[in-house]
C-alpha cells in the first residue's frame, strides 16, 4: 500500500516542500530502503522510526518498506522527517486511515519512546506552508508550535508524541491550534535593561550615534581604552525604533533555522546586537559551510553588528564584508547551487588609535612609533573605511564628569524621539522611490542628487574638503547622505552650511589616521 505525505526541508533559511512517499509490499525478508538524497541524520531516522512505532503500541511492518523523499535531486538534512515517515509507515501498513494526511504538512523528530522533539526552522516551514493553498495547516512538535503560530492564516497543531499525532489524524482527538500571541510577545520581550543615561559624558558621541541611528549610517569610534566605546555601542539598539512585525519575522526565521532562538522566546522583539570576537573566520562572519548557513552579518539582520577592536580582525575577513555592506544581502555560492541570506545591518566599529591605545589620551604617554601606528591602522583598508559614513573620536572621560552627582546625560528616550522623527521624514521622502530604499544611508546616486542639493557656498565648502582630504566619490556621497540626516533631525527642508560642516567633521579621520 502506498501513502503520501507533505513535509519540508531547510535549504539555508528557506523551507523547500518535500513529498514523503511510503510503499509497503510483501517480501520474504523485512527490509527498509530510504531514497531521495538523504544525509546521515535522515538515514538514521529509519531506526528511530521503527522503535518509536513499536514503543508507541503499533506494529512494525514485516515487509519491504520503500521510503522516497521527493524531489530526488534536493539534499535532505536534519531529523525532521521522523514524524512524517512514521505516519507514512503506519498509513501504508493500514494502521492509520490516510484521508486527512494530505491536508497538513508534518515535521518533527521522534525519540525512541515515541515522544516528539523540536526541530530547526519551524518558522520558515510555517511561512512556506502558509503559501500553499492545498494545505490547511501544519503538524509539528509542541516545542515549535509557538514560533510557527506567529504566521497567520495557518492551523498550527502541536503534538507531543507519535500516538497523539495518530489519534489526531484518525479523528479520535481534537487538538486546538496554537494561538498567535504577537502583541503579548512584543510586550514581554521588547524592553531593554540599559540606557544611554547611564553613560557619563560623551555627548558628542551620543549626537553622532543619534545621526547614525536616524539615517541607518555605519559608524566607527576611535578612542583610548576605557573611554566608553563598547558601552555606547551596546546601547545603540535602545534608540532604534521597535522592530515591526515583518522585520521581527525576517530576523526570527534566521535564528529559528539555526536553532538559536532563546529558550522560551519564540519571537525576537528586540533588534539583534551581534558582537563577534576578532578571531572569527570568514565563514563565521559572512556565512558558509556545506550546506551553507548564515553568519554573524545575517544574525545582525535588522539590527547592529558591533566589531570591537577593528584592527585586530583578520584583514581578509573584513574585506569579505564589503559587498554585503552595500547590498544588504550575502550570496554563498557552491558547485551545485547558490544560497542568499539577508544581511541588512548597521555596522558599529570601535578601535584604539594605536597599538598601545593611548595615542589620543592626554593623561597617558604613547610609546608607539609612527611606523607602528601606520602598520596598526593599515589593517583597516581604505575601501572598508569608505563604507563607514561617520568617524568619531571618543576621548577619555574627565574625572569630574565620572564622579558628578548631577543629572545623567542624554537618555535613550530623548535620542529615540529624534531618531523616530527623522525616520518619519525619510518614510515620506522614499514612499514613491525604489522599494529597497528606506533610509538616507541607502539613497542611490540619483536620489542623492535629488534630495541633497547644495547652494553655492556649500558646494565650495564641499569641494575644498574633498580636495584637501583626498576623499573618494563614495565618501563624497556619504557626506551628502549624512547632511540630509542632520537636516532631517533639525527639521530643515534644505541643507545649509552648518549641516555640511558637521557632516564633513565626521570624515576627518580619513585625513588624520588613514592618509
Amino acid at each position: 500500500m502506498l501513502a503520501r505525505l507533505k513535509t519540508f526541508t531547510l535549504l539555508g533559511i528557506e523551507a523547500m516542500p518535500v513529498d514523503v512517499e511510503v510503499d509497503i509490499s510483501p517480501a520474504a525478508m523485512p527490509k527498509t530502503i530510504l531514497v531521495g538524497l538523504p544525509d546521515a541524520a535522515v538515514k538514521e531516522s529509519t531506526h528511530r522510526v521503527e522503535r518509536a512505532i513499536v514503543n508507541s503500541g503499533f506494529t512494525r511492518p514485516h515487509d519491504r518498506v520503500v521510503i522516497n523523499l521527493a524531489p530526488g535531486d534536493l539534499p535532505k538534512q536534519a531529523a525532521s522527517f521522523d514524524l512524517p515517515v512514521a505516519l507514512g509507515v503506519l498509513a501504508g501498513s493500514g494502521q492509520l486511515i490516510p484521508d486527512r494526511l494530505e491536508e497538513y504538512a508534518i515535521i518533527g523528530e521522534l525519540a525512541l519512546e515515541g515522544h516528539t522533539r523540536p526541530v530547526k526552522g519551524g518558522l520558515s516551514i510555517a511561512i512556506e506552508a502558509a503559501k500553499n493553498d492545498g494545505l490547511r495547516g501544519i503538524v509539528l512538535p509542541a516545542e515549535n508550535a509557538s514560533e510557527a503560530a506567529v504566521v497567520e492564516g495557518l492551523e498550527v497543531i502541536p503534538v507531543e508524541s507519535l500516538g497523539q499525532a495518530v489519534a489526531f489524524f484518525a479523528g479520535e482527538v481534537d487538538i486546538d491550534p496554537a494561538p498567535s500571541r504577537l502583541e503579548q510577545l512584543f510586550e514581554a520581550f521588547s524592553q531593554y535593561d540599559v540606557d544611554f543615561g547611564d553613560v557619563r559624558g560623551q555627548e558628542a558621541a551620543k549626537r553622532a550615534i543619534t545621526l547614525a541611528a536616524a539615517g541607518r549610517h555605519n559608524l566607527i569610534m576611535i578612542g583610548p581604552p576605557g573611554s566608553g566605546k563598547t558601552m555606547l555601542a551596546k546601547r545603540v539598539p535602545t534608540v532604534l525604533p521597535q522592530l515591526s512585525a515583518p522585520e521581527s519575522i525576517e530576523t526570527t526565521r534566521i535564528y529559528s533555522a539555526l536553532g538559536q532562538l532563546p529558550a522560551g522566546q519564540p519571537l525576537l522583539a528586540r533588534r539583534p546586537f551581534r558582537s563577534p570576537h576578532h578571531t572569527i573566520s570568514d565563514a563565521g562572519l559572512v556565512g558558509g559551510g556545506s550546506p551553507p548557513s548564515p553568519g554573524e552579518i545575517s544574525k545582525a539582520h535588522n539590527g547592529i553588528l558591533f566589531l570591537d577592536e577593528l584592527p585586530e580582525f583578520n584583514r581578509k575577513t573584513l574585506e569579505v564584508m564589503r559587498q554585503p555592506l552595500e547590498d544588504g544581502i550575502v550570496t554563498i555560492s557552491r558547485a551545485l547551487r547558490s544560497t542568499t541570506f539577508p544581511s541588512d545591518f548597521m555596522l558599529i566599529a570601535a578601535a584604539n588609535p594605536c597599538p598601545c591605545g593611548y595615542r589620543s589620551d592626554p593623561r597617558r604617554a604613547c610609546n608607539c612609533t609612527p611606523p607602528q601606528v601606520e602598520k596598526y591602522m593599515s589593517r583597516i583598508s581604505g575601501p572598508l573605511m569608505d563604507r563607514i559614513d561617520i568617524h568619531i573620536e571618543v576621548p577619555a572621560v574627565p574625572f569630574e564628569e565620572l564622579s558628578s552627582s548631577s543629572a545623567a546625560g542624554t537618555s535613550s528616550q530623548a535620542m529615540r524621539d529624534d531618531v523616530e522623527r527623522a525616520r518619519g521624514v525619510q518614510a515620506e521622502r522614499f514612499r514613491e522611490g525604489p522599494s529597497g530604499v528606506r533610509y538616507n544611508a541607502q539613497m542611490t546616486s540619483r536620489q542623492v542628487r535629488e534630495h541633497c542639493k547644495l547652494d553655492t557656498a556649500c558646494q565650495k565648502m564641499l569641494r575644498h574638503s574633498v580636495e584637501e582630504n583626498g576623499l573618494s566619490a563614495r565618501a563624497h556621497d556619504k557626506i551628502l547622505r549624512v547632511c540630509r540626516t542632520i537636516a532631517d533631525i533639525a527639521g530643515d527642508a534644505s541643507i545649509n552650511e552648518l549641516h555640511l560642516a558637521e557632516a564633513i567633521n565626521y570624515r576627518n579621520l580619513d585625513r588624520d589616521l588613514w592618509t
